[in-house]
C-alpha cells in the first residue's frame, strides 16, 4: 500500500471515530439537564427520592416551622401575660400595705399645716417636716402617687366630688379645692380625692 493510500486509510477511521463520538454526544443528556417530573432522585445520604415525596416532605417540614412559631408566639406572649399579672400582683400588695398607712399620713400633713408661724422655724418642727418628706419619698419609690387635682377637669375615675362651688375663676366640671388627696399604685386607684367641683 502506497503512503498515499495509508493517509486516505487512516483519514477515513479519524473521520469515522468522529462521526461516532458526535452521535454518542448527541445521546448523552447534559449533565445539569433537569430530571422528568416524577424521576427518581437521591438524597445526601444516597436514598432515592421522587419529587412527589420531596414535596411530601418540604410540605411537612413547613407545617412543622408553622407550628414552632406559632409555639414561639404562644410562649412570648404567656411571658408577657406572667409579666403583667406579677406586676398587677405587686402593685396590689404594695397598695394594701399603704392603704392602711394613709391616714397617719392626712394627720401628718394636717399638723404641719396648723404649725404656728412662731414655731414654724423650731428644729422640732423641721424634723418633722423632713420625715414627711421622707414618707413622701418612700411613696414615690413604690411607685405611689399623690392625686392633688385642684385645677384640673374633674375625673369620677379617680375623684370623688363631695360639693359643688359657684366660683367664677374656675370653668364648669374644674375641680375647685382639694378636701383630702387620693393616691394611685399605678394605674390602681389606692383612694380618690375628696373634691368640691366648678358648678
Amino acid at each position: 500500500m502506497t503512503n498515499s493510500e495509508t493517509q486516505t486509510h487512516d483519514d477515513a477511521e479519524v473521520a469515522q471515530t468522529d462521526t461516532s463520538g458526535a452521535a454518542s454526544a448527541e445521546r448523552t443528556p447534559p449533565q445539569d439537564a433537569a430530571p422528568a417530573s416524577n424521576a427518581p432522585a437521591q438524597d445526601a445520604e444516597g436514598e432515592t427520592v421522587t419529587l412527589e415525596a420531596y414535596q411530601k416532605l418540604q410540605a411537612q417540614a413547613d407545617q412543622y416551622r408553622e407550628g414552632w412559631q406559632r409555639e414561639r408566639a404562644e410562649f412570648a406572649n404567656y411571658q408577657r401575660r406572667i409579666e403583667r399579672d406579677m406586676k398587677a400582683s405587686r402593685d396590689s400588695a404594695t397598695g394594701d400595705a399603704f392603704k392602711a398607712v394613709l391616714p397617719v399620713l392626712d394627720d401628718f400633713e394636717r399638723a404641719m399645716g396648723t404649725v404656728p408661724t412662731d414655731l414654724a422655724e423650731t428644729a422640732w418642727v423641721n424634723g418633722v417636716a423632713m420625715i414627711l418628706r421622707k414618707f413622701y419619698r418612700v411613696l414615690e419609690n413604690n411607685s405611689v402617687t399623690i392625686l392633688d387635682p385642684t385645677g384640673q377637669p374633674f375625673d369620677p375615675s379617680r375623684h370623688e366630688a363631695i360639693g359643688m362651688d359657684d366660683n367664677p375663676e374656675f370653668e364648669t366640671g374644674t375641680v375647685t379645692v382639694t378636701l383630702q388627696k387620693g393616691y394611685l399604685v399605678g394605674d390602681r386607684v389606692l383612694r380618690p380625692a375628696l373634691v368640691r367641683v366648678a358648678q
